[in-house]
């Protein structure tokens, strides 16, 4: 058994890979930087021109909201924009998460969130976050919601949350290993952090994610992780994904 187990644990990892005539790109964390998301989206576009492809996907891999100085903007753009994307795919993360939950009446949550990077969102709206913490919460969530354009929150809430695209599953935060994709939980796809990024684990696909802050992607046998943290850093990231080959895109600030 102690000889099965050394064997399985030095497999070579397999060659991951999207179906043929596809491509697809996964930006991490936009957090409100409506300038990079633009930059990186028009190199997306001349890189696909230059290199026409069957089937493409552009996948936002969560977190588009908070922190950063433009949530509003960020959402009115890809509001606009997915008209003309090819194939967009949005996915779910834990901010967008707590805003809907917040403007679903759980005003308990409200302090916690404006803590959090949500006080830059209800900004970028035309709220004072001050203002909101003074009135009394489920006022507070009446003046949010009034504020925020109930075409956003639509499209907020059909984000999906995981997506499946031939050996490659892409989440906002990443999968609870040993548990069937069937069976991950909400709160693990839009909220695991540790039991995820640190598990030596095999998978059945690699994981594109964001939500954990690296310098630059975190390439690792069963994951990539591109969240380089936009609103603190300047530098948005997207992973370019060709068959089994993987290159990155960036802009910086």
């Amino acid at each position: 058994m102690a000889l099965f187990q050394f064997l399985k644990r030095n497999q070579p990892t397999p060659a991951f890979s999207l179906p043929p005539d596809t491509r697809a790109y996964a930006i991490g964390d936009v957090h409100g930087c409506l300038d990079q998301l633009a930059d990186l989206l028009g190199q997306i576009e001349a890189d696909s021109r230059a290199a026409p492809i069957g089937r493409e996907f552009v996948i936002l891999l969560g977190d588009l909201i908070d922190r950063g100085p433009d949530s509003a903007g960020v959402i009115d753009y890809l509001l606009r924009a997915r008209e003309t994307l090819p194939n967009p795919v949005f996915i779910a993360g834990n901010h967008e998460e707590m805003l809907l939950r917040i403007a679903g009446g759980e005003d308990e949550q409200l302090r916690d969130w404006l803590a959090y990077g949500g006080d830059a969102c209800v900004a970028s709206y035309g709220l004072d976050p001050k203002d909101l913490l003074a009135m009394p919460s489920k006022s507070a969530i009446r003046a949010l919601r009034a504020a925020i354009p109930p075409a956003h929150l639509e499209f907020v809430g059909s984000f999906a949350d995981s997506f499946k695209l031939g050996d490659y599953l892409f989440v906002h935060a990443g999968v609870r290993p040993g548990v069937a994709l069937k069976d991950q939980t909400i709160a693990d796809l839009h909220w695991i952090r540790d039991d995820f990024l640190n598990s030596p684990a095999r998978l059945p696909y690699r994981v594109v994610h964001g939500h954990s802050i690296t310098r630059t992607p975190d390439e690792r046998d069963y994951r990539i992780g591109v969240d380089t943290g936009a609103y603190a850093s300047g530098t948005l990231t997207a992973v370019r994904i060709e068959g089994t080959e993987r290159s990155f895109i960036t802009s910086r600030k």
